[in-house]
């Protein structure tokens, strides 16, 4: 669907204020502070136990606690996000409980259906029991039970004020028990939500661990002198706000906080752009590489070995990648209790968006350029220096087109989201600049001479 211009000349409103993130940020600060102070607390309040860091997985867990509760708090109590027409509920109109129990039966069938059959897809991916995904298996195989139990009350609830309770879910269940028609449509909406939610909630759960405790267990006094120290432990901590405010969007992917998934990207080249950005469909990558395997380099610190010695270049290479890991963290920070991967919840306009449509993927892999500096290599080998900048940039293409897919997707749902585009062809700091460019080269393209009449 073509884009339009916005009505008002205006950046449309986003749906997601910014001080949903900043206060799911504000306290992360706090709890990462807690967890790396903690022998100094417990000798101040002579708290019983060992006076070590909090590590562990379950500090990082919590973490996602600590992250989701100020977060939640702001939307109900400030934002208010729950009486927005957007969540499909209307408070005012409770039904009967017993008019929306058989409802509800259906649905929950649908749900549970869908749940077994994530499991069943975790138990066949070999890559989910091994390595970093362990945490995820333990931590999902203990909620699985209480999920059950809670899920009645709350499709019990909620279908009581929903406007439209025969969702896609109801849809699914009733294609499952077969008593009433469904909608193949509606199925497919679900599946294709769920399916987003089950593969990207496990991957984002095994990486909370590892990011936050190689945050919280360095000592972080000496790492501050040094442009290499800081640098480190400034661009650890902002994938740990990634990783944190990111897996915390996975989860709340609810109605009552307008942050329910209104749909997932229908087309697909838009799931194989995403998937070859993750493992264990990630391409980019052996699996002892965090990124993308380039040969002859030191990977994404071979900054440090081509600038080693020149210290005011150090220092002023550790501010760019530190502010380019910021602004990837910022651009998920800005979706709040919404962030997620080939879905569609809500149109956010204002934060890192106000500037670029997709300014996590151009910062992120301006950060790999910056720090891998693919074209000077160990060896002075020009084939390997052509090869790195080649592979890195299939990297960056493969972004590309997965901005690309984005985009058909939203614009094709929503009319807000085609007047902020627009609006950004006119007025974004950085994608007007490439729109100007390629109105340049449109100019300059020689045109095709005209036809004589006959």
């Amino acid at each position: 669907m073509e884009p339009r211009q916005s009505r008002s000349g205006k950046r449309p409103p986003s749906d997601v204020s910014a001080a949903v993130g900043l206060a799911g940020v504000a306290a992360l600060f706090v709890w990462i502070a807690v967890c790396h102070f903690w022998p100094q607390i417990g000798d101040m309040f002579n708290l019983p136990g060992p006076r070590a860091r909090l590590t562990g997985p379950n500090a990082a867990l919590t973490g996602l606690i600590a992250t989701a509760l100020p977060m939640v708090g702001w939307s109900l109590l400030v934002d208010k996000v729950h009486r927005r027409p957007s969540t499909g509920i209307d408070w005012s109109k409770p039904r009967p409980l017993g008019a929306v129990t058989d409802v509800s039966i259906t649905k929950l069938a649908g749900l549970w259906a869908t749940w077994v059959a994530i499991g069943a897809l975790y138990c066949l991916g070999r890559w989910y029991w091994q390595g970093q995904y362990l945490i995820a298996m333990h931590v999902l195989g203990a909620l699985i039970v209480p999920m059950l139990v809670l899920s009645v009350p709350y499709v019990l609830w909620l279908d009581r004020v929903l406007v439209n309770p025969r969702d896609a879910c109801w849809h699914f269940g009733a294609m499952l028990i077969g008593r009433e028609p469904h909608d193949p449509e509606q199925v497919r909406i679900h599946l294709r939500a769920w399916a987003v939610k089950g593969f990207f909630t496990a991957f984002m759960i095994s990486i909370v661990p590892a990011g936050f405790a190689n945050l919280v267990t360095p000592d972080w006094a000496p790492m501050l002198a040094s442009p290499v120290g800081l640098a480190s432990l400034l661009i650890t901590l902002m994938f740990v706000l990634d990783e944190q405010i990111g897996t915390v969007g996975y989860v709340l992917t609810m109605k009552p906080l307008d942050a329910q998934i209104r749909s997932a990207n229908p087309f697909l080249a838009g799931w194989l752009a995403a998937l070859l950005c993750y493992p264990p469909f990630q391409v980019m990558s052996p699996a002892d590489r965090p990124l993308f395997y380039l040969a002859a380099t030191d990977g994404d610190n071979n900054w440090l070995r081509v600038l080693a010695g020149h210290d005011a270049l150090l220092w002023l290479w550790a501010a760019l990648l530190v502010l380019l890991t910021g602004i990837y963290a910022w651009a998920t920070v800005a979706f709040g209790i919404r962030f997620s991967n080939l879905t569609y919840r809500g149109v956010l306009t204002n934060g890192p968006y106000a500037f670029s449509r997709h300014p996590a993927y151009l910062s992120k892999n301006l950060f790999w350029w910056c720090a891998t500096l693919p074209f000077l290599v160990t060896t002075g080998s020009f084939t390997d220096m052509a090869r790195n900048t080649f592979f890195l940039g299939c990297v960056s293409a493969i972004y590309f087109w997965r901005a690309k897919t984005e985009e058909r997707h939203l614009l094709g749902e929503d009319v807000k989201y085609r007047e902020y585009w627009e609006w950004m062809e006119r007025h974004g700091l950085v994608t007007s600049a490439f729109t100007r460019l390629r109105g340049l080269f449109k100019a300059r393209r020689p045109q095709p001479e005209a036809m004589p009449a006959e």
